[in-house]
Parts: C-alpha cells; structure tokens; sequence
C-alpha cells in the first residue's frame, strides 16, 4: 500500500528547505543530551575497538556529552575532544572533564585546526551526517592521521530505521527529520553513503561494515520512545519545524505516535549504521 505524504507537512513552508546552512539539527536540549550520553566506546564503537592500543593518541571529532570519549581514553594514551563551538565543548567537558588524558580544543572538521599526522587514530561518531561537506572532512581526517593509523567513522541511516507496529505518525515523523536535516545542509542517510564518501576522498584500505542498536523491551521502549516524544515537542527540530510552518498540533501527534510506540507490547525498533574504519598508509 502507497500511503498519502501528510498535508500538514507537505504544506509547510519551504523555503526553510532551499537554502541549507549546515545547522546541527538536534541541537543541545535535555532530551537529545539523555540520548547521547547513553552511548558508549561498546555500543557506539565497537568496530574501532580491536585498533585500539595504549599510547595511540585519538582525536575524537564531534564529541558531544563525552561518554564515548572517556571510554575511548581508557584504552588509549590520549584524547584530544573537538567540538564546532565553545558551548557544545562545554557539555564535552561537563561529561568527560574528569579524565586526566583528554583535552578539548573548538574547531571546524572541514579545516581541522592540526598539523599533518597529528593523530593515530581519528574517530567520528554520528558527525558526517552533519556537516556541509562529508567528503572534504574525511579528507581533514586523513591528513591529520599518521601513517599507520586509522581513520573511523560510524553514522546511522535515518531511511533503513525501521520499526513495529507500524504507526502512520512515526512515518510522518520520518518525513518530517529528513526534511529539516536535508534543510539545515546535512543527509540523514548517510550510513550508506560512508563507503562513498571515503572514495570519493580518495582514501583507500577502507573496510565498510554496518551495525545496529535494537530497542525492543519496556525498559528500553519507554526510554527510547520517551526520548523521541520530548524531542518533537521541544528541541531545535521541534523549533525548525514550528518556525517552517508546522503547527504545533502536528508535533504532539508526532510525539502521540512515540507514546504509542512505547506502550506497544510487541513494540520494536532497529537502527542501521554504517561503519568505515580506514587504514592510512601514507
């Protein structure tokens, strides 16, 4: 069955749409913060991990509330945080201060503000989805790696999310972040378009594998789907999508479509990723 595209968000207006400006569309609200300092170096990085040795120094791009970064210090010697601004540094600081071996430096992935070679590993978290410019970021990341280290990538892919029962407000919830995150300059399925994204820099011993996290329990249900009807109400999406046009009416049917997803005895939800872990030899 061909379902309609919703009226209320098809109608909004779209000039919000044509000119991205490469804003990260989640913003820093509690409930997005709740979500990301959930992952760790195991659940968010578990392909990077085997690399991994004591006294490689890792520079962690976008490194947000900071939970993977100090894991990631644990198992190296040092870690060197980057964020795009001095406030989102701030929330990497107040998640991963307390780790002797790591510092926090602002700076742009596109212009990574590091000499040649700098680093043996460089590691980027759900980030290239993000940014204006994926391939010329894998680039910055490559030339600031030594010979011999790894450069890592993992991203989800917002079209293969897939989920049960199939609930019409989560589909049009879809509609609606691809939309904005198309808008503010970033892909939302970016998970699949690693591997090309690599090529394209021109990087070579690339090894592309996916993952997935899955919520399927009542603990897990009630925290993801929670997360997802605070954030369609109020983080920097629910904001975009209010100033585009949406009513504020058609957010909280979103996040209705989250409470019901929750409540769902047989509710289920998996999300793909897609990994590059880039072996640099020159």
């Amino acid at each position: 069955m061909i379902r309609e595209a919703n009226p209320v968000i098809q109608d909004c207006d779209t000039s919000l749409w044509d000119m991205p400006s490469n804003v990260y569309t989640h913003g820093h609200h509690e409930s997005v913060l709740r979500s990301h300092r959930w992952r760790t170096a195991e659940n968010s990085a578990a392909y990077l991990l085997p690399v991994l040795r004591p006294g490689q120094h890792l520079l962690d791009v976008g490194a947000g509330p900071g939970t993977i970064t100090a894991d990631l210090a644990g198992r190296v010697g040092r870690v060197t945080a980057l964020e795009a601004t001095d406030a989102a540094l701030d929330v990497t600081r107040a998640g991963a201060g307390h780790v002797a071996t790591v510092d926090f430096v602002v700076g742009d992935v596109h212009d990574l503000p590091f000499p040649d070679d700098s680093f043996d590993v460089v590691h980027a978290h759900q980030v290239l989805q993000h940014v204006a410019d994926p391939v010329l970021a894998l680039r910055e990341m490559a030339r600031v790696c030594r010979p011999g280290g790894f450069v890592a990538a993992r991203d989800s892919d917002y079209a293969a999310f897939t989920w049960f029962p199939r609930i019409p407000a989560l589909d049009d919830w879809m509609s609606l972040y691809q939309r904005m995150a198309r808008a503010n300059g970033g892909e939302p399925d970016a998970g699949r378009r690693l591997l090309s994204w690599a090529r394209a820099a021109g990087l070579s011993g690339v090894t592309a594998t996916s993952s997935t996290w899955c919520f399927a329990n009542d603990e897990d249900r009630a925290w993801w789907g929670g997360m997802w009807a605070d954030r369609v109400r109020s983080s920097a999406m629910a904001a975009q999508a209010l100033d585009s046009g949406v009513p504020e009416a058609e957010l909280e049917r979103l996040a209705d479509g989250w409470r019901a997803w929750t409540a769902a005895e047989d509710g289920w939800l998996s999300i793909l990723h897609g990994e590059i872990l880039v072996a640099i030899t020159s």
